[in-house]
C-alpha cells in the first residue's frame, strides 16, 4: 500500500562543537565563579542534548534502512529501542507502527499508530493506516465516538492555547471598555461572541483533559488474549480477545487492568498482553 512507507528525519543533525574552556573555571564557592560555572553546565547540557539528537538521528536512519531492506521485525525492534531512550515523535511512532504491521502485529501496530495521532492528530497518512489496521482485527473493539473523534482533532496543548487566546481577547475587550467608554457600543457584539467562545473552549479544553489523563485504552498485544473474572491467573475465562482488539479500561490492580469491549463485556487481562494508553 502507498501508505506504509517509511519517512525519513524530518530533523537534521545538530552539528555543533563544543570546546569547553574548563581550565578557565575555578570551581569554588565565591559568587564571582557561579555565574562561570554556571555558563559551562548550561553548555554542557546544551551539548549532551544535541549528541543525544545525534545518535538518535543515527539509530533512526539504521532502522529506516532496515524497513527497507524488508526485515519488518527487526526495524520494528529499533524502533522500539529508540522509543525507551525517551525519544518521540510522530514520524517516529508512525515508522514504528508500519514496521509493527509489516511484522504482522496488529495491536503493537495500532498502539503505536494512536500515540502518533496525539502528537499530529490532522496527520491524514496516521488516520488513514490507523483506520487500515482496524479493519484487520477480528472481533469486538471499542472506537471513539464522533464527540471523541471531533475533540482529538486538536492536541492537547492547541487546545490549552486556543481556550487562553479566547480569554485574553475577552480580557483586552473588557479593558478597551474601561480605557475608552465611547467605544462599548461597537464592542458589545464582539463582547458577546468573545464569552461565548471562551466559555465554549474552556469546557472543550475540560472534556479533553479529562478523557486524557482519567481515562485509558488498553489495546491487545498478544495473538490471543482471555480476559478473567478476577485479576488472577486462576480466575474463570470470561472472554477471549484477539490481537489489536481495543478496550475501555475501567480499573487498575496491580500488574492486571479490568476492561470492556465494544460489547460491553468485562473481564480482567495480564499487562503483559496489553499496551495501556492514554485516552485520546
Amino acid at each position: 500500500m502507498k501508505n506504509f512507507f517509511s519517512r525519513s528525519s524530518r530533523r537534521e543533525e545538530a552539528q555543533i562543537n563544543c570546546r569547553l574552556p574548563i581550565a578557565d573555571c575555578r570551581f569554588g564557592f565565591e559568587p564571582r565563579y557561579l555565574g562561570c560555572c554556571g555558563i559551562l553546565l548550561l553548555l554542557a547540557l546544551i551539548c549532551a542534548g544535541n549528541l543525544f539528537a545525534a545518535d538518535v538521528n543515527s539509530d533512526f536512519s539504521t532502522a529506516n534502512e532496515l524497513y527497507a531492506k524488508g526485515k519488518f521485525a527487526e526495524a520494528a525492534t529499533a524502533y522500539e529501542r529508540i522509543l525507551q531512550t525517551g525519544g518521540q515523535s510522530p514520524s517516529l511512532l508512525f515508522n514504528a507502527g508500519n514496521a509493527e504491521f509489516k511484522a504482522g502485529n496488529l495491536g503493537k501496530a495500532i498502539a503505536a499508530y494512536r500515540r502518533a495521532e496525539m502528537l499530529a492528530p490532522r496527520d491524514s497518512e496516521i488516520r488513514a493506516n490507523l483506520g487500515f489496521v482496524r479493519n484487520q482485527v477480528q472481533g469486538a473493539t471499542i472506537r471513539e465516538t464522533r464527540w471523541q473523534d471531533w475533540m482529538g482533532s486538536l492536541t492537547l496543548n492547541e487546545g490549552t492555547l486556543l481556550a487562553a487566546a479566547f480569554f485574553w481577547l475577552m480580557f483586552a475587550l473588557l479593558a478597551a471598555r474601561q480605557i475608552r467608554p465611547a467605544l462599548t457600543p461597537k464592542l458589545r457584539s464582539m463582547m458577546r461572541l468573545a464569552v461565548v467562545l471562551t466559555i465554549f473552549s474552556g469546557a472543550v479544553l475540560a472534556l479533553q483533559t479529562a478523557n486524557h489523563f482519567k481515562s485509558s485504552v488498553a489495546v491487545v498485544i498478544s495473538a490471543e488474549a482471555t480476559a478473567r473474572s478476577g485479576p488472577f491467573d486462576e480466575a474463570q475465562s470470561a472472554f477471549t480477545l484477539r490481537d489489536g482488539a481495543e478496550l475501555r479500561v475501567l480499573e487498575r490492580h496491580d500488574d492486571w487492568v479490568q476492561v470492556a469491549n465494544g460489547a460491553g463485556k468485562i473481564g480482567w487481562l495480564s499487562r503483559k498482553q496489553v499496551a495501556v494508553l492514554p485516552g485520546a
